[in-house]
């Protein structure tokens, strides 16, 4: 199989024959992996269960763990699911990348649908499973919105949507996520949300896809999934905790796919996502720290502040250019929107990844703005 380079690959490659400025300490706004320590309570219940680490985990996920996110679905999202409707996962990763494999193995010319740019997963699972890739484009006119194209969905096998967005940070309005959950019905095609940045809202909490198959009168969720993930939400990306809930009939045979996958959570790890999904305050703080870090780019860089993420999506003339001379002249680190998308999608774009306490993410973001005061200036603007 051949994949394309990684984004980070591609930043480590045009970055590496330039010589960042010594006079600035070294920041990296690149990859969406919070910097906050992981909450003490979390951290002394992964180590009072070190002595499980003689046992072998369940594929299925422990009880305590499914219940747990049962019980943090009922509470964020006021669904009722079963303990049918809900897969505990290795985080999110693994699985966007090998349900693809399980859903489309028998299919005849698969077809897989996602948005453009997108988390490069998506792209990595539709060459793995043979799939026709058809993207949904994001730009500035669609207020990076998937749009609906009937011709094209007629004949998709999964279509994968992710909102809250990466990169983009545009989240979906609920009557919007609601037209697809008809669509999925309508020409029978498998529907994943990927709701990773789900509970780092700005302001009013963000529903899930399997409200809007509710609301549609979907209540079994039939073809419809949501994914979600604790690494963002508790800053804890080394748990590995998600999870895949929604069409229990898909899930059963899923599940038993997942048996010969072979990547059940250690147990000392699943009893501390379950005391991670069964608080909520812990949350609210790291919440509330990011929504201050998007208002300071606001503030400081006059963007819009996004829904529900804690990336910025930074429009800039040429963001190849722009990310060679804010490492060089500011050692800073950022990720051209190019790296995240195909047939264009991105260009001029940079993605920043706010996940820095208040002090470093305004003093990155000062950077940031002194480079484009310099590049107007040069500009003659």
């Amino acid at each position: 199989m051949q994949f394309e380079s990684y984004p980070f690959e591609k930043l480590n490659k045009l970055l590496k024959p330039i010589t960042p400025n010594a006079n600035f300490s070294p920041l990296t706004l690149t990859i969406g992996e919070p910097q906050f320590d992981t909450p003490l309570f979390i951290k002394e219940t992964l180590a009072s269960s070190v002595s499980m680490l003689n046992k072998y985990p369940k594929t299925a996920g422990e009880a305590y763990l499914k219940e747990a996110m049962v019980s943090y679905n009922k509470r964020r999202f006021g669904l009722s699911l079963d303990i049918s409707e809900i897969v505990p996962t290795f985080g999110t990763r693994e699985v966007l990348f090998n349900f693809p494999q399980f859903l489309l193995h028998e299919k005849q010319n698969p077809v897989m649908v996602f948005p453009n740019p997108f988390y490069q997963i998506y792209e990595g699972a539709a060459k793995a499973s043979k799939a026709t890739i058809i993207h949904l484009c994001l730009d500035k006119n669609n207020h990076f919105t998937p749009q609906i194209d009937e011709s094209v969905l007629k004949d998709a096998n999964l279509v994968i949507l992710n909102s809250p967005n990466n990169p983009t940070g545009s989240v979906m309005s609920f009557e919007n996520l609601q037209e697809w959950v008809r669509l999925a019905l309508k020409y029978n095609f498998v529907l994943l949300n990927d709701e990773c940045y789900i509970d780092l809202y700005s302001n009013e909490p963000t529903p899930s896809i399997l409200n809007a198959s509710i609301a549609c009168g979907n209540k079994t969720f039939k073809n419809v999934l949501a994914i979600n993930s604790i690494s963002k939400r508790s800053s804890a990306p080394g748990l590995r905790s998600g999870y895949i809930a929604g069409d229990k009939e898909i899930l059963k045979s899923y599940l038993e796919y997942r048996t010969y996958v072979g990547c059940a959570s250690p147990l000392p790890l699943q009893v501390a996502a379950a005391k991670a999904w069964g608080d909520q305050s812990h949350v609210e703080i790291f919440r509330t720290q990011y929504k201050a870090n998007l208002l300071l780019a606001k503030e400081i860089l006059g963007v819009k502040t996004p829904e529900a993420t804690f990336y910025v999506w930074l429009q800039v003339t040429d963001e190849l250019e722009f990310t060679k001379r804010l490492y060089r002249d500011f050692n800073l680190k950022v990720l051209p929107g190019s790296f995240l998308g195909r047939e264009g999608a991105g260009v001029g774009y940079v993605r920043l990844a706010l996940v820095y306490g208040e002090q470093q993410t305004k003093d990155a973001l000062l950077r940031i703005k002194k480079l484009i005061e310099q590049i107007k200036k040069e500009a003659g603007e």
